[in-house]
């Protein structure tokens, strides 16, 4: 497990391990400033395998950045230290391979509001292919800016396809807001154009009672049940050091074909760390 060291985000990225997916093991860092690209905001990674490598994208200075190791508890590191090239600020990267071999980088970039874009990338994964960026979303609906910002958010994209339709999940309103929550828009193109669900958001704080639910992944436990894991504000009052949680979710039939994602709110529990 990988994430964000609030408090001390300024020197990179720390992992830990469980045998159980309930209590967790600080093994140090898995990225550290000086040996990949970034200065300061080492934020959002998500750590994939690929070619026999495992890759770690994430942000610092507010770009996108790719490192490498051979191991996933690191050292993750750049021989160039380098960002994806881009005009504009950009976060929150989620790096998804469709089965037809094309690899696709779906981010925010800050424009207007933290907006969702995605393009698709080189084999390399050195850059996007430029002519290829589409922005997917924006936080236009009510429940998606309940501050009425000037800066509407919309962030954290995570990418699943089933039964060929692709569920685009993101979390918006900003990380500080208690309405920080989690929806999802679908498409039968990795590009596009999506349709935000009528029902959102689907994981809010009126589901379970704690503030700032969002920005999080999906795994599957051991008994191939899908689970979503994401953080929280640290409690009603205080939004920092937010915690660690994670909860099962279900695909539920709709009309047709349809299949509706559907967190089990019974199984929303927190992770605990050994020290």
């Amino acid at each position: 497990m990988y994430g964000t060291v609030e408090g001390n985000a300024n020197e990179g990225f720390k992992v830990y391990t469980s045998a159980d997916q309930k209590n967790w093991t600080d093994k140090g860092y898995a990225l550290k400033k000086g040996q990949s690209f970034g200065e300061k905001g080492f934020w959002a990674p998500q750590v994939f395998e690929y070619k026999k490598k495992f890759y770690m994208a994430y942000v610092a200075n507010e770009e996108i950045a790719i490192a490498i190791s051979d191991n996933p508890l690191g050292p993750f590191r750049q021989e160039v230290k380098t960002s994806l090239q881009a005009p504009v600020k950009q976060i929150d990267p989620f790096v998804y391979f469709d089965t037809d071999g094309k690899i696709y980088l779906y981010h925010v970039r800050l424009q207007q509001g933290n907006r969702l874009f995605v393009a698709e990338m080189k084999k390399d994964l050195s850059a996007i292919l430029p002519e290829t960026l589409k922005e997917c979303i924006s936080a236009d609906f009510g429940w998606e800016n309940t501050a009425k910002a000037n800066w509407p958010v919309a962030e954290g994209p995570t990418v699943l396809k089933r039964d060929g339709l692709y569920y685009l999940f993101y979390t918006a309103n900003d990380f500080r807001n208690p309405d920080y929550a989690v929806g999802f828009a679908t498409s039968k193109s990795p590009v596009g154009p999506w349709e935000k669900f009528s029902g959102n958001p689907v994981l809010s704080r009126k589901d379970i009672g704690i503030n700032g639910t969002g920005h999080g992944d999906f795994y599957k436990d051991k008994n191939g049940a899908l689970n979503y894991v994401l953080h929280t504000h640290n409690s009603e009052n205080s939004v920092s050091k937010r915690r660690t949680a994670t909860i099962k979710v279900d695909f539920i039939k709709e009309t047709g074909s349809f299949q509706k994602p559907a967190p089990n709110f019974k199984t929303f529990r927190f992770l605990q760390t050994k020290e």
